[in-house]
């Protein structure tokens, strides 16, 4: 029998004014997933986190978290979530291992012994007595997760947890994900406006556009989508499309604002299509075989990429 989703949301919708941040977004976020929230900047990313964590209110819909569904209950079951929503306050002066200690207390967390596992678990046991002032980027966004991890979470909620790292720490700070997804079973729901490093882990996506919901897919479905295709530009691009279908039952394409024809069908046999156009006396100007990635299928969804798919 198939788990319950461990987070629903049913037309929730936050407007600050006139502007509406979230809009009547409708999503499902399985258990055991790692959930790719995908969206550029103002897409709604931070709010719907926000929302989830009990930072703000929704102005309307609804939404459920461990199948809890009204406001008392959400408060007992965020004991069992972790975050990072935007940068998490820790004491200059103090060490990583008394900022720990000092928001385990604050939480009421029992055991001691919990903040050097936590510690040990992010890859910082060698830095507790590092203070935070001294500690580089990628030291702090491990602190950030460790204090996430501090009540043994069932659910991380991570905003934009790569922000600013350099490769090296990405791909340490990726792999420390899939760990504990994997390791320690647990869900997480993360956003990011580096798509493409979301496909290195993301099970499950949802592509949003100003508050909007664009697509909701499992990461199998998005490789479906995220398929190579055939670009073409020809002196006349609709006689080429008509003979397409004539000459070789092609329908599976798409004419671009710049007379760009895309094939996506049998994008392998590039011979048939170049003899299509010099046989046929069409000037054939560009062929090229490329291959749609997140980031260009997000912006075709958008209809903001300078070369739609």
């Amino acid at each position: 029998m198939k788990e319950p989703n461990i987070i629903t949301s049913k037309n929730l919708t936050k407007i600050y004014g006139k502007n509406r941040s979230l809009d009547k977004v409708t999503l499902n976020i399985p258990r055991g997933s790692i959930y790719g929230l995908v969206g550029n900047n103002g897409a709604g990313k931070t709010t719907f986190l926000k929302i989830l964590a009990g930072h703000i209110f929704p102005t309307s819909g609804e939404f459920t978290l461990f199948e809890a569904n009204n406001p008392m209950d959400y408060n007992k079951v965020r004991q069992r979530c972790g975050c990072i929503i935007e940068n998490p306050g820790f004491f200059p002066k103090m060490t990583a291992k008394q900022n720990l200690e000092y928001y385990r207390i604050q939480r009421g967390i029992p055991g001691k012994a919990t903040v050097m596992k936590v510690l040990e678990l992010t890859g910082l046991s060698q830095a507790y007595n590092k203070r935070f002032e001294n500690m580089s980027l990628g030291m702090k966004q491990r602190l950030g997760l460790a204090l996430a991890l501090l009540g043994e979470p069932d659910l991380l909620i991570l905003d934009e947890p790569i922000n600013g790292l350099d490769p090296i720490g990405i791909v340490e700070f990726r792999n420390l994900l899939l760990k504990l997804n994997k390791e320690k079973h647990i869900t997480i729901l993360i956003s990011s406006h580096i798509l493409t490093e979301l496909e290195h882990i993301a099970t499950d996506f949802c592509l949003l556009s100003n508050g909007k919901v664009l697509e909701e897919c499992t990461a199998e479905k998005l490789r479906e989508n995220c398929h190579t295709y055939l670009s073409v530009k020809v002196e006349n691009a609709k006689k080429y499309a008509a003979l397409l279908e004539e000459k070789l039952h092609c329908t599976n394409y798409k004419i671009m604002p710049d007379n760009t024809i895309h094939i996506y069908d049998n994008s392998d046999n590039i011979k048939c299509y170049s003899e299509l156009a010099a046989t046929l006396d069409i000037g054939l100007l560009s062929f090229s075989k490329n291959e749609i990635n997140l980031e260009n299928y997000y912006m075709h969804l958008i209809g903001n990429s300078k070369e739609m798919i």
